[in-house]
């Protein structure tokens, strides 16, 4: 079992369908990561923002690219706050830390982020890396690498391993049970970004890809019980 992991949720992932947070999925994430506490697993979580703002979106509108990815990073510290919030009512110590400034949100420090992980904290990162042009995978790598996570946990919706094409268009398409990170750039396979690839293989961190939506996977997923992909470096 991994000692220390790195979440990583998209912001869609705890939406409902006319409503940018869904009740139901928040406690069932919420609930997880607390049972994943309580076995002595040290847990940081990075959370996307699509839920709020995308910054693609208000790009494609032809809004300034970077503006449109500032944009994107205050709805990740939204949806951190959420998270810890109900992390905190369930009783689990959590906190959120923040990238970019944000009124009553602590900022990122990489030593006081370790700091807190050895204190029994989980810790869930919104505003990405800071910075403009950088995707929420390489966000979520980098934390990975500032935490000395063991592995990266991407959470899916609905898909539930990386496959050698569109398991949506083809039948015949094959999930792989494990890989590399040089299987991924090499194939081209879209699970995650080139710059994330290279940083996860750099600092030596496994990722494992699953679908979230399938119950107690997370918890599954830590357990290393064989729910998805995995990729290792």
């Amino acid at each position: 079992m991994y000692k220390r992991i790195l979440l990583k949720l998209s912001g869609e992932a705890i939406s409902a369908k006319d409503f940018p947070f869904s009740q139901e999925v928040i406690e069932d994430v919420a609930s997880q990561i607390k049972q994943i506490h309580e076995m002595g697993v040290e847990i940081g979580v990075v959370i996307g923002g699509g839920n709020i703002c995308r910054g693609r979106l208000f790009e494609e509108m032809g809004f300034d690219r970077v503006q449109s990815d500032y944009a994107g990073m205050l709805g990740t510290v939204i949806n951190a706050l959420i998270l810890s919030a109900k992390l905190n009512q369930m009783g689990v110590k959590a906190k959120a830390l923040s990238a970019v400034k944000a009124e009553s949100v602590d900022m990122f420090e990489k030593e006081e982020a370790n700091r807190l992980l050895e204190e029994g904290y989980v810790l869930i990162f919104g505003g990405g890396v800071g910075k403009p042009y950088h995707s929420t995978d390489t966000g979520s790598a980098q934390r990975a690498m500032d935490i000395h996570a063991d592995v990266i946990l991407m959470a899916k919706t609905g898909v539930d391993g990386v496959y050698d094409s569109d398991p949506d268009t083809n039948p015949d398409a094959r999930r792989f049970d494990e890989l590399t990170f040089d299987d991924i750039l090499d194939l081209n396979l879209k699970v995650i970004d080139s710059q994330a690839a290279e940083l996860c293989r750099e600092g030596k961190i496994e990722a494992f890809v699953f679908n979230m939506l399938e119950e107690n996977n997370i918890v599954k997923a830590v357990r290393n019980e064989t729910v998805g992909t995995r990729i290792k470096f």
